[in-house]
């Protein structure tokens, strides 16, 4: 009988290539990189003043201008920061028996640290979008044994494998159900998350249709992105960063447009000369990639391409060019984008205010790893104290696009 390789396989030596491993997590954050920032967010708050009228003792008669004379309209938003936090543990032997390229591919401790630092940046990216409540998707309808159908399947770049997911009713200002489930597996073709045992939410009943969905321990705990600062429909008189924005709710709350019911080229130009009407000169939109694919498809051979930098011009993307107005408008996709949303932002306006870098490696006592008190491991702490802000909100669409 030949010598073959089942015969011989105490034998052989494994060979490695010289590769690159590839880390799949999502990177590019479009929003995120091209947001002007402002990292010394120090003290207590943070408040960011606004003119939305002017004094209107205004009149073709002189007496009654007089008469009705009147102060300018002034508020401020006080910023105050929402934490974050993104926690690694590295068992020591594990850590020391990867050092070296004749050992592992890839350094435990690089590995783990890195992950911690990109958890902690989709993390923000996300919440840019959002409206502070913490929610990364919907429920369709009630979980069927251990998987449940996102209402919109494009949401599933929000979710990974090992997430622990909380579910409530409410999208903020409610509560979250008891119990919650850990992430198995992401099925990012349909949108279907499969999940442990689905009864351990809400005393055995599971998750309910249309629940909404949250990373456990995040519930109304996230900065206020652009769906706080625009909200999808009129702002109430419930204060917002301390300002009761119904008295004048594009000024204070931004520019709502409804484009559903038109084709999606349309509904940009129709939101640019909104935005125009009142002064804006938007330079950036940002929608999903499914939505950025329809526009694509829809421009046909008339298509412009850009190539957009980001504040720092170490990272780019390529966008398609509108023309709005008041100038051309730089489309861009974000897979952080809700999918029945686009945001036409006049980005001057905007900032990400930080305490530090966001996120960071939280070392404040000099040490990047902490000696695990009860195991032979480390643990890395990543972080972020942030919030976004905006001195000029009615100069920014939220458009509907679904």
């Amino acid at each position: 009988m030949a010598l073959d390789l089942t015969s011989f396989d105490a034998a052989l030596k494994q060979h490695y290539t010289d590769d690159m491993v590839e880390n799949m997590v999502y990177k590019d954050n479009p929003l995120l990189a091209m947001l002007p920032k402002m990292e010394s967010f120090g003290g207590k708050n943070l408040p960011i003043p606004i003119i939305y009228g002017n004094p209107q003792g205004r009149s073709a008669t002189f007496s009654t201008a007089q008469a009705n004379k009147g102060n300018s309209k002034l508020e401020d938003f006080v910023l105050t920061r929402d934490k974050d936090y993104s926690l690694a543990s590295i068992d020591n032997e594990t850590m020391e028996a990867s050092k070296g390229d004749a050992n592992a591919f890839l350094e435990a401790a690089t590995v783990e640290i890195d992950g911690a630092i990109q958890s902690a940046t989709r993390s923000l990216a996300i919440s840019l979008y959002g409206t502070g409540s913490g929610s990364i998707g919907r429920s369709t309808g009630a979980t069927t044994g251990t998987t449940t159908t996102l209402t919109n399947p494009e949401d599933v770049t929000n979710f990974e494998v090992g997430m622990e997911l909380v579910v409530s009713t409410a999208d903020g200002g409610g509560a979250v159900k008891s119990g919650s489930v850990t992430v198995t597996g992401v099925d990012r073709d349909t949108g279907i998350i499969t999940h442990d045992a689905a009864t351990a939410i809400d005393g055995g009943s599971g998750i309910a249709a249309n629940d909404y969905i949250f990373v456990e321990g995040d519930y109304d705990l996230k900065i206020k992105g652009l769906r706080a600062w625009l909200p999808d429909s009129t702002p109430s008189a419930t204060a917002f960063f301390g300002v009761d924005r119904t008295q004048d709710a594009t000024r204070l709350g931004g520019i709502r447009y409804d484009g559903s019911a038109l084709p999606i080229e349309e509904a940009l130009v129709s939101a640019a000369a909104r935005a125009g009407r009142e002064g804006a000169r938007p330079e950036h939109c940002f929608m999903s990639y499914n939505k950025f694919a329809d526009l694509e498809k829809a421009l046909g051979s008339k298509v412009q391409y850009v190539d957009v930098q980001s504040t720092s011009a170490e990272v780019g993307f390529r966008g398609i060019l509108i023309h709005g107005p008041r100038g051309p408008i730089r489309v861009i996709p974000d897979q952080n984008c809700p999918d029945d949303r686009a945001f036409m932002l006049q980005m001057d306006v905007w900032k990400l205010y930080s305490l530090g870098k966001a996120p960071k490696i939280l070392d404040s006592d000099g040490l990047k790893m902490l000696r695990e008190a009860s195991s032979d491991a480390v643990e890395v702490r990543v972080g972020y104290y942030a919030q976004l802000g905006c001195r000029a909100p009615g100069w920014n669409v939220n458009i509907q696009l679904d």
